[in-house]
């Protein structure tokens, strides 16, 4: 009893209840003094979207991303339930959820007081909250400890693992709950709150990671039937800071300088401009992801050029990736060891490249550099308050058309829907099907592959891979490939510069999951392998329980292989 009363566990901070200094008892969640009007209901409701309980997917779990020669729990296989990441994770995500609880179960205080709208609003949010959470916790560990009431003490020690089949329904009820009582939008209101919308769309990427593919498609065919959102027209510009509350967004979390409430964006900007040169980049697998402007993978399109990898590929490469030569923060990119000076066109003169490794060791170890989102406001203080977007139109569009191609009803809204999200990322109208490459197959393989392709084009540094990878159940493949950066500047001019095979030394192979194959260029000495990526499965396709929660709980049981 000792060791349970001086551990702090999620289950004890999170799901006994909040953590008002009052007399009520720990059983009670210390509400008997709160929840008494519209105000302690609204302020507890907004506390429920504070962003560190929406931390999304990291980038670095997977093949998109590189940070030098450096890897992660997940893509070294060492992840066990000690790791602070996972464990933040689970205590944040039962404290946030045991404040939806202890809400829903006061919300008849304020009965009588406050229009029925407004009440509906409260408790829709809180079911969104508690849906999205559990959602998360099934999708990410499998069995949970579930519970809906203010949990005491004991309870709390002792509960074990309910079957995730059983919390899967539960999760479904709660988004069905909330899309039934929130409203389709806040106005012009900022309040990041969810929306019909949101409750639609998480339900429906939730139900495509277990697998439900005709729940996903109708809860994603609701979201797009409330004809509230829309694609932003222009891709690039759609994840800039200027760009806010734009239709297609459905769920964010705001930033704001003012409020102090920004991130830490220096890793991803140049030297030249003070930043760390690309220690957070994108992968040169992320980059032989794009297709052509023809519509085909790098290694079936003749207009593909290796030693100009930007040239004639999908905008979304070049919006993402900072394509060399370009002007990029008021600079040209060059990474090419011989170009030692670029332009600054701040001054309208050149000056030393720092952004080349044989000037300064520590520039980007591949080459390469994010643009997705960046923007000048950057070099503030290498802070950035973009908001951090959860969910957006063009991924219900994407879920909606994967789920009925996994359920073979092929027909003319899945190429409607892909087409959508392919033609704005070409600038131009789904209907001017002559200007960007439509998508036409009815092929349930290869659209499956073309909806793959696309959702890895669309959604690079956005947090969304890790969960595609892990549905698909090809993280063991993409996460068992090595990184690949550049050769070391005296060997890369030998073996690539001066044997004209700069940027890439050759084409690679993409399977049927639109991913490539670069282990031939290292193994013909051409390229640098930064780091060994390693992905033990099945055991990692689901988190371990932390560990102090086991030695705490006699009733908890490990995931396998943990």
């Amino acid at each position: 009893m000792k060791l349970k009363t001086i551990i702090n566990t999620a289950l004890l901070v999170g799901m006994v209840g909040c953590a008002d200094l009052d007399l009520n008892p720990l059983s009670e969640g210390s509400s008997e003094a709160w929840y008494s009007n519209a105000t302690e209901v609204e302020m507890s409701v907004n506390d429920l979207f504070r962003s560190v309980f929406w931390q999304g997917y990291e980038d670095s779990w997977t093949d998109d991303f590189t940070n030098r020669e450096a890897l992660t729990p997940i893509t070294n296989a060492t992840i066990n339930g000690e790791w602070g990441t996972l464990n933040t994770l689970w205590a944040n995500t039962y404290k946030v959820i045991a404040r939806s609880n202890t809400l829903l179960l006061n919300m008849d205080k304020i009965q009588g007081t406050v229009p029925q709208a407004t009440i509906d609003t409260y408790t829709g949010n809180a079911h969104f909250v508690r849906a999205a959470k559990y959602g998360e916790l099934v999708f990410l560990f499998g069995d949970v400890i579930h519970s809906t009431t203010i949990l005491s003490l004991e309870e709390a020690f002792t509960m074990g693992r309910t079957d995730k089949n059983t919390v899967k329904e539960a999760v479904y009820e709660d988004f069905d709950i909330a899309a039934s009582l929130l409203p389709e939008s806040y106005g012009s209101s900022e309040n990041k709150l969810a929306t019909k919308g949101a409750a639609y769309a998480m339900k429906a990427r939730f139900a495509l990671q277990m697998g439900d593919f005709a729940i996903a498609r109708d809860a994603a065919k609701a979201c797009m039937d409330l004809g509230v959102h829309e694609l932003y027209p222009d891709y690039g510009e759609l994840f800039l800071t200027g760009t806010r509350n734009p239709s297609e967004v459905i769920f964010a979390m705001p930033r704001s300088r003012s409020l102090n409430v920004t991130w830490s964006v220096r890793n991803y900007l140049p030297r030249n401009v003070g930043g760390w040169g690309g220690a957070f980049a994108p992968s040169w697998d992320l980059l032989h992801a794009y297709l052509c402007t023809d519509g085909l993978p790098i290694d079936e399109s003749p207009l593909y050029d290796p030693r100009n990898p930007f040239e004639n590929r999908d905008p979304r490469c070049a919006a993402t990736i900072v394509p060399f030569q370009s002007r990029h923060l008021n600079f040209t990119y060059q990474p090419h060891p011989d170009s030692t000076e670029v332009m600054n066109f701040n001054t309208g003169s050149y000056q030393t490249n720092n952004d080349t490794r044989s000037v300064a060791a520590f520039a980007s170890f591949n080459g390469l550099l994010r643009k997705k989102g960046v923007d000048e406001d950057w070099l503030l203080n290498y802070q950035a308050e973009n908001d951090e977007i959860l969910m957006r139109y063009a991924d219900v569009l994407l879920m909606y058309a994967e789920a009925k191609i996994e359920l073979g009803e092929i027909d003319g809204s899945v190429h409607e829907a892909m087409n959508s999200v392919r033609a704005r990322a070409y600038g131009v109208a789904v209907e001017q099907v002559t200007e960007y490459p439509a998508i036409t197959s009815s092929d349930q393989a290869e659209l499956r592959t073309i909806l793959r392709t696309e959702r890895r084009m669309e959604f690079g540094f956005e947090g969304v891979r890790y969960s595609d990878i892990i549905r698909w159940e090809i993280a063991e493949k993409v996460l068992n490939r090595d990184v690949y950066g550049m050769l070391d500047v005296a060997e890369l001019k030998e073996k690539v510069i001066d044997q004209d095979l700069w940027f890439f030394p050759m084409t690679p192979e993409i399977d049927e999951d639109g991913v490539a194959d670069l282990s031939p260029m290292f193994e013909a000495g051409l390229v640098k392998r930064l780091a060994i990526r390693q992905f033990e499965a099945p055991k990692q396709y689901l988190w371990p329980i932390p560990s102090k929660e086991i030695l705490i709980n006699s009733n908890l049981e490990q995931n396998p292989g943990y």
